[in-house]
């Protein structure tokens, strides 16, 4: 099958032919060894893998287990109370309940961990694996195209979706990650990347299939990413552009020399170039990747060219935030105008949104026929996501559509201002969204966090990006704090964006 039959067998069809069993297995756990076991376990096991997010809490694991349809869910330990809540919460509406298998500290005790959790109830993970039959045959899918995981979206809107992948688009994937990051036979890969998101950008499969050796951080720190990356000699790893801020503002104590060149990749937000430039520094050869939980993770990657090793190094950290060309697994990547379907020049100039086609584009969004046809409205994956083209090819995303800041009729990419301000040496992490305001309809408002140690106010933020920017793109408003964020590093804009709303609109004599 093709994947125009199967984008069309995405939304022309019931709910039901898209997922032609419920997941039977759901997994609540951090980067740990069983999580990567069961994403061999549980396909083979003739079963559908469902990952959930660690930092949802029980009211939506249970909305999660419930919309799934999950007979099993293995749990870490220390997130036991979280799936016992969802499971008490589940009871009241529902006479069944998925069976619970407890993964415990593998530091504890056998005695300990059989005291502390198997009981009638509950199943713990070892015992339960010892239990079973040597002899079992694997049984392997009847049709490519079944399913082989359910990925929940990972939350930066408030309602997530439930991702269908099939067989073959993981397999696809999979061959497709390891040549983006490069892996030769046996890579050494640090596990930073959510395993639970995208079933790790696919890498799960990735690495074994290269015989690679995993080393699974639980929490990922600067520090544990330097130790481990000196401790085993680590070759790859991946994460998100605030991973990599992470790495970068390490103090001193927690950092180590690299015993190689580690090969990063980073995507799930688009990277400034800052980061990307001081990661560079530091030794890393960062890839810079694309894409949706819908393209199974990484769709693009920034090709680096030759001709590029003579720029500046700031310019060539600026070339690598383009999310360049579509991956040899990616049939085709557009960017269109979403009215007429027209390609958009290669002009860096007009804008359109991102679209995909290809056999690594999601089977269809699980139990909501309606948001698969209009996410495959047109014969192409719509991404939501607005960017350009540039003349040889490469792709820059400028904002999601629903992010693009209007003033006064003019469109501000919230991405741009975010890179100006993220280049300011007292800035560790920044976000900009749309506030109200009275005169312009809205204008940017800058959610800004501090390097320990590091001092700025508003006014001098403000000043910077009139320095760096058109004045009319430069932040009105700037809100000092934490920033809100997913399990795998996106800032959560909507919860800004309520933020801004909730400040009021700005008044024509606040203004600058």
């Amino acid at each position: 099958m093709d994947y125009k039959s199967n984008s069309l067998r995405a939304y022309a069809t019931e709910d039901c032919v898209l997922l032609s069993k419920p997941p039977d297995v759901a997994v609540l756990a951090p980067n740990i060894p069983a999580i990567y076991e069961l994403h061999f376990g549980v396909p083979m096991a003739g079963a559908v893998l469902c990952t959930l997010n660690i930092r949802h809490d029980s009211a939506m694991v249970s909305t999660l287990l419930k919309h799934s349809g999950a007979k099993v869910i293995f749990v870490d330990y220390q997130l036991l109370h979280i799936a016992k809540g969802a499971l008490g919460i589940l009871l009241k509406t529902s006479s069944k309940t998925p069976k619970l298998v407890v993964i415990p500290d593998q530091a504890s005790s056998s005695s300990r961990v059989s005291d502390m959790y198997f009981n009638n109830d509950n199943l713990e993970y070892e015992s339960f694996l010892a239990s079973g039959r040597p002899d079992f045959e694997v049984i392997r899918p009847h049709d490519e195209w079944d399913p082989i995981a359910l990925n929940y979206t990972s939350g930066t809107t408030s309602s997530p979706k439930g991702v269908v992948y099939s067989h073959r688009g993981a397999y696809l994937n999979s061959l497709a990650a390891a040549l983006l990051n490069e892996m030769p036979s046996m890579p050494v890969y640090l596990w930073t990347v959510p395993m639970f998101h995208c079933n790790g950008w696919c890498l799960t499969w990735a690495v074994a299939a290269q015989g690679g050796t995993n080393i699974c951080l639980r929490n990922v720190t600067a520090k544990g990413i330097f130790e481990c990356i000196s401790k085993h000699q680590v070759s790859h790893m991946g994460g998100a552009p605030t991973v990599l801020n992470m790495i970068i503002n390490a103090p001193s104590v927690d950092r180590r020399l690299l015993p190689g060149k580690v090969i990063v990749m980073t995507g799930a937000a688009p990277p400034p170039p800052h980061v990307l430039f001081k990661m560079e520094e530091l030794g890393f050869n960062v890839t810079h990747s694309y894409g949706l939980t819908e393209t199974y993770g990484p769709g693009t990657v920034c090709t680096w060219k030759p001709e590029w090793n003579s720029l500046p190094p700031n310019a060539q950290a600026k070339v690598k935030a383009r999310q360049g060309l579509h991956h040899l697994a990616i049939e085709e990547l557009d960017i269109k105008d979403p009215e007429t379907m027209q390609s958009v020049p290669p002009d860096t100039k007009t804008r359109g949104e991102v679209m995909f086609r290809g056999n690594t584009v999601m089977n269809g969004y699980f139990k909501d026929s309606k948001a698969t046809a209009d996410a495959f409205k047109g014969g192409w994956f719509r991404s939501g996501d607005v960017g350009v083209r540039h003349p040889d090819g490469y792709i820059e995303l400028k904002d999601r559509s629903k992010d693009i800041i209007i003033s006064g009729g003019e469109n501000i990419s919230s991405i741009e201002v975010e890179s100006v301000i993220y280049s300011h040496p007292a800035v560790l992490e920044a976000a900009v969204v749309g506030r109200p305001d009275d005169y312009w309809g809205e204008t940017p408002c800058a959610f800004v966090k501090l390097k320990d140690d590091c001092n700025a106010n508003a006014d001098e933020i403000i000043q910077y990006c009139c320095d760096h920017l058109p004045h009319y793109m430069a932040p009105r408003t700037v809100v000092f704090g934490e920033l809100p964020k997913t399990s795998t590093g996106k800032i959560q804009k909507f919860v800004l964006r309520q933020k801004a709303k909730d400040m009021g609109s700005l008044s024509r004599t606040s203004r600058l």
